[in-house]
């Protein structure tokens, strides 16, 4: 399994990255599926460095902030209106009730443009598996001020577990334990944000981590412009015994 770093700008496209992006791929009955977790602002134009959009398997909306989801009104274009047809029929489109109408209000039109004919819209449920080619995708249900969930995705003996967007929170334990990469919400800074239950900041995602066990590996992502990775790397590593990542826009990682 790959995760590649389409976009891991936290809330808001920044100069270096899009908004909220993962793609997945794995190697299964003789092609490569792909899933996409998360389709921020800005995200569409980076995904298409890593793969034909129009080949994707499905996409997977943690939450409907549009850091998160608003990319899908772009990719509702370039399946209805690329020229000679898309050849595809109802992509698979999960996320939390409403992604739907929701999609179809952002792009407006909504008498002429047929968004939901687009997309095949189902929604997810906590700890209710889908399941697409080779992976198995586990929403959990996380801490955020809107509903929200983290993804835990398995295939081929692997695991990758992304929170999405929250703040430390019991459901992180089942989402983390046993992860062969963490992929965690770094927003805030310890000792800057003070608000809870919107974000994780390094320290809280490495005692998620910890108190989860088993996961070998710490990445930090959805750190905004304004923060310091240096900073959210330092309050993690004084919590987590290995080492810290950082998602890097572009990077691609073998999990």
């Amino acid at each position: 399994m790959d995760l590649s770093i389409v976009g891991c700008s936290g809330s808001f496209a920044g100069p270096d990255s899009p908004a909220s992006s993962y793609l997945v791929r794995a190697e299964h009955e003789g092609r490569t599926w792909s899933i996409v977790l998360d389709l921020g602002n800005g995200a569409l134009g980076h995904l298409q460095r890593h793969v034909d959009p129009l080949t994707v398997d499905a996409v997977l909306v943690s939450h409907l902030h549009v850091d998160h989801c608003i990319d899908l009104c772009g990719l509702y274009v370039m399946l209805k209106y690329v020229p000679g047809g898309s050849g595809r029929d109802g992509v698979p489109a999960y996320g939390p009730e409403g992604l739907g109408d929701h999609l179809a209000r952002a792009y407006g039109n909504e008498e002429i443009e047929d968004v939901p004919g687009v997309f095949d819209f189902r929604t997810i449920r906590d700890r209710e598996p889908v399941v697409v080619g080779p992976f198995t995708v586990t929403p959990v249900r996380v801490e955020h001020p809107i509903e929200s969930y983290g993804f835990r995705v398995e295939a081929d003996d692997r695991v990758l577990a992304y929170t999405g967007d929250t703040d430390l929170c019991d459901a992180l334990t089942p989402l983390l334990t046993g992860a062969d990469l963490v992929l965690a919400d770094a927003a805030f800074v310890d000792g800057r944000d003070h608000v809870r239950g919107i974000h994780l900041s390094g320290s809280r995602a490495a005692r998620a981590a910890v108190r989860a066990g088993g996961v070998q590996r710490l990445m930090l992502t959805h750190m905004p412009s304004w923060n310091d990775p240096e900073v959210c790397r330092a309050q993690a590593a004084a919590v987590w015994p290995g080492d810290v990542e950082i998602a890097k826009p572009g990077a691609t990682y073998a999990i």
